[in-house]
């Protein structure tokens, strides 16, 4: 039976490899993100099962004009993948701007919470699921990347939170690894100057050998975990190549 997925962060990279996921398994997928050609793209492809909105997250008031329209689109919701985040700013916290940390954790933060807040009635009435996309940055420090690791942090823990007090709804936190997407690039762009050398050289190293992961891999993973994640699983962090995932990494 098809589903109705919000995903976040949906016009590119791992965001529109999940809404593809989603879609090639017969479902419904609402897109948001800031750019509309390439939402208005997938809904070209797929007119009855893709609807968007175009919105800045960041602004805490566009959360429950999301989930209205969603709503009216496809009129339920049967999970949402927090997928949008930025990586800025990279730089150390003695030349930190704080209101660049603000606006850090007003796009990977307080808008997942606004999110989630306006969806919990509606994910409540289909014992829905909410998957959070995280990072190992949340668990180790790297030199410039303060505002994103604490960030990723505390959405990581929010999801947890989310478990404690809305048991029907399944909610995880899953890192996808090191991706061949837009936020690799500026951190070979951009980080330099802040990363220790070391780090850095091991983030170009990577992609000039090819080792970076392509988004529909951990992206598929994703797709899965938000139609069919188990109530064991409800709260907890893990990479999306964990063991723990083997049923949800099957091809």
């Amino acid at each position: 039976m098809s589903k109705v997925f919000i995903v976040t962060g949906a016009s590119r990279g791992l965001g529109l490899a999940i809404a593809q996921s989603l879609v090639q398994a017969s479902h419904k997928v609402f897109l948001v993100a800031r750019t509309e050609k390439d939402l208005q793209a997938l809904k070209t492809q797929h007119p009855s099962s893709v609807d968007f909105m175009t919105a800045d997250l960041a602004d805490l008031k566009v959360a429950p004009a999301v989930i209205q329209s969603a709503l009216k689109a496809f009129h339920k919701i049967d999970g949402i993948v927090i997928n949008h985040g930025v990586l800025a700013p990279i730089t150390r916290i003695f030349e930190a701007d704080a209101e660049e940390w603000r606006r850090a954790y007003d796009i990977n933060v307080f808008s997942a919470v606004a999110l989630v807040k306006e969806a919990i009635p509606e994910l409540r009435k289909s014992k829905g699921r909410i998957v959070i996309v995280s990072s190992g940055a949340a668990f180790g420090a790297y030199a410039g990347w303060g505002s994103y690791g604490t960030s990723k942090a505390a959405v990581t823990h929010f999801c947890a939170h989310i478990a404690v007090e809305e048991p029907s709804i399944t909610s995880v936190a899953i890192s996808p690894g090191k991706l061949d997407t837009d936020m690799q690039k500026a951190i070979r762009d951009d980080g330099k100057s802040s990363m220790s050398p070391k780090v850095y050289e091991s983030f170009v190293d990577e992609h000039k050998n090819g080792l970076l992961l392509d988004p529909k891999t951990p992206g598929n993973v994703i797709a899965k975990l938000v139609d069919g994640a188990t109530s064991d699983l409800n709260g907890k962090y893990f990479r999306w190549n964990a063991t723990e995932l083997a049923s949800f990494q099957e091809a």
